[in-house]
């Protein structure tokens, strides 16, 4: 399968619109949602059944939770308007109007007494929030244009009304060209979520290994750095967001950063992409690559590294971006200075030194597959709990066991 960095709608794309239409909202929303692809072909959010019908089943497996007390909202963005889907499957655009007396939305859909709960799934790009014990408290806004949108759940910010509440999302965009979904790690770890989606085929992703979540929980809290991300026994923060909160290092990774530099001030580092292949030599500070087209990166930081932003942010332009995503990877990976030709695609390379993203590295620990969303740029080399399908009969969402 071809790297995910190189085709169709993957991660960054698809919540790149959810994300835009959410900018000026508030910093805690801000930080929601990164990437799904528009949803060309809909119809109206007037309140009426939209295109798409795609039947979503949830299934409660936690073993911990009865179906009355978990919660499920299907939120995101429809040809730039921030909608959320009724229980009867309809999109309706969010409103000031629809905050309670207590300031906050109730858009929570309830799950059958017993079994699972069938729900259809309209085209839209969004999330698939769940929460058990007790419902989230989401608020609509006026955005920097003054349109409603929703402030989304941030449950690394302690401020958060959301934060002791016990919740986790999936990841989707749903249109005319096919299903587009992913399990999440990027922001968080909570409620271990499996999603299965039917169609042209039959595709399964994010499944935990048995005990998979409290390996993931007990594997970070035996690392220093990482061990102030665990939550009590409620989530594992990213080590990005970590940083952000004063709970993780700011400089944790630079002496592994320096010694890329210090590698490829002497050699070239070669990148592959779908545009060609890139070689790169650090040059005036700077990481300096020739081939398809010439592109360079200042040095990054131990933060631009945990959310493959700042130096190493990746524009479409199918040139910059591919690189980026592949050097994202490769310091997450900690694989860049034992392997000078990336994408590495052995994962019995990954995460071999002792600076390295050991919350990445649990993450895929803890599933099946091995796959998981653990950073932004997981997507390459397709590790990324990821499944698309152009032609989708059905989608489940199963919540694991704990």
């Amino acid at each position: 399968m071809t790297p995910r960095h190189q085709r169709g709608p993957g991660r960054r794309k698809v919540l790149h619109a959810l994300g835009g239409a959410m900018a000026a909202v508030p910093a805690v929303a801000a930080l929601a949602p990164h990437a799904l692809a528009d949803t060309q072909g809909t119809q109206s959010t007037q309140g009426v059944t939209a295109a798409g019908a795609l039947p979503l089943t949830v299934v409660n497996n936690t073993g911990a939770f009865d179906n009355a007390n978990v919660h499920v909202y299907i939120v995101g963005n429809q040809d730039g308007r921030q909608v959320r889907v009724t229980p009867d499957g309809t999109l309706a655009p969010v409103a000031l109007a629809d905050n309670g007396a207590d300031g906050f939305t109730d858009y929570a859909i309830s799950l059958s007494g017993s079994g699972g709960t069938r729900l259809s799934l309209p085209y839209l790009s969004g999330r698939i929030y769940v929460s058990l014990g007790a419902k989230l408290k989401f608020r609509v806004v006026k955005d920097g244009n003054g349109n409603p949108a929703l402030q989304y759940p941030a449950g690394w910010v302690t401020s958060d009304p959301n934060y002791p509440v016990l919740h986790d999302c999936a990841e989707f965009t749903h249109n005319a060209a096919g299903m587009f979904c992913n399990t999440t790690m990027v922001d968080m770890f909570s409620v271990p979520l499996s999603i299965r989606l039917t169609g042209a085929r039959d595709q399964t992703t994010g499944t935990l290994r048995a005990s998979g979540r409290a390996g993931a929980f007990a594997a970070l809290r035996q690392v220093e750095e990482f061990a102030r991300l665990v939550v009590a026994d409620t989530r594992v923060i990213a080590p990005g967001h970590g940083l952000d909160a004063g709970l993780f290092p700011a400089d944790c990774f630079a002496p592994y950063i320096d010694e890329v530099w210090s590698t490829y001030t002497g050699k070239d580092l070669k990148v592959t992409t779908n545009a060609g292949t890139f070689t790169g030599r650090v040059r005036a500070g700077r990481l300096v690559f020739t081939g398809p087209a010439q592109v360079s990166f200042a040095r990054p930081s131990t933060r631009d590294v945990l959310f493959c932003d700042g130096a190493l942010a990746a524009p479409n332009d199918g040139t910059t971006g591919p690189v980026a995503a592949v050097l994202g990877a490769g310091f997450n990976r900690s694989t860049l200075v034992s392997a000078a030709a990336q994408p590495t695609t052995d994962p019995a390379s990954f995460y071999r030194t002792a600076r390295t993203n050991h919350y990445a590295k649990a993450m895929h620990a803890a599933t099946q597959d091995g796959k998981a969303y653990g950073f932004a740029f997981d997507d390459v080399a397709d590790f990324a709990s990821y499944v698309q399908d152009t032609a989708p009969t059905g989608i489940r969402l199963t919540l694991t066991p704990f």
